[in-house]
């Protein structure tokens, strides 16, 4: 068995060796799990230990077989959570991220089967995120990328969005922004403020942070 804050760095590994690849430097999981350096430093040692990770000082961290097999039940547990509370027990899609959290590490496999069931295996999570199959193979790349990577006049679908900032998502949903929509770029301005306009032709003007956490596809390649 492995603790709690062991599979969480695991899992936050995982997620930031899709988005970067590995290597993953110690700083980036610091960020991203709100650690201080030190402490991420000597958990780094202890999965190291474990045979979890690869690590070679200075050279940043990249999950083994069996750390990459944690991480993405951990992950399969969370997002089938965040599906199941929102399509069974009514919660929005913001509020899903921090019961998922707790919930993650203490379902039986049992519990977790259940659940799959329940909601008829699904392949993805209220905000886009592939969803593990249950024999745990590592998931699939596909071509989505940031919202801010593109230029005015582009034509994308969203993929996903991060699941991670509350406000974030509460703000989006306002907008009419969740997997699945359809947007034009209208207007980058010089201060990285983003304008889109949704196929209802509303406009919404988002922050570079928020554009930034929005994945899409352009929108024939998504077609396709």
């Amino acid at each position: 068995m492995f603790s709690d804050t062991m599979e969480d760095y695991l899992k936050a590994i995982y997620v930031l060796q899709t988005e970067g690849g590995p290597p993953v430097s110690t700083s980036e999981i610091a960020e991203y799990l709100e650690k201080t350096p030190p402490t991420v430093t000597s958990m780094v040692s202890s999965l190291a230990e474990d045979g979890l990770i690869d690590h070679e000082k200075y050279n940043g961290v990249e999950l083994t077989a069996e750390g990459e097999t944690v991480a993405l039940e951990v992950i399969r547990h969370h997002r089938l959570l965040e599906t199941y509370l929102t399509e069974q027990l009514d919660y929005d899609w913001h509020e899903v991220h921090d019961e998922a959290d707790a919930l993650e590490h203490h379902i039986s496999e049992e519990f977790e089967r259940r659940v799959a069931e329940a909601l008829d295996n699904p392949t993805v999570d209220p905000h886009g995120d592939p969803i593990p199959g249950v024999e745990l193979d590592p998931i699939e790349g596909d071509d989505a990328v940031r919202l801010t990577e593109f230029a005015t006049g582009d034509h994308v679908v969203v993929s996903r969005v991060s699941d991670r900032d509350e406000e974030e998502l509460t703000y989006l949903e306002a907008a009419g922004i969740t997997p699945g929509t359809e947007l034009e770029l209208t207007d980058i301005a010089p201060f990285g403020m983003i304008t889109v306009e949704t196929a209802s032709g509303d406009e919404q003007s988002l922050p570079e942070s928020v554009a930034r956490s929005i994945r899409v596809e352009p929108v024939d390649e998504a077609v396709a």
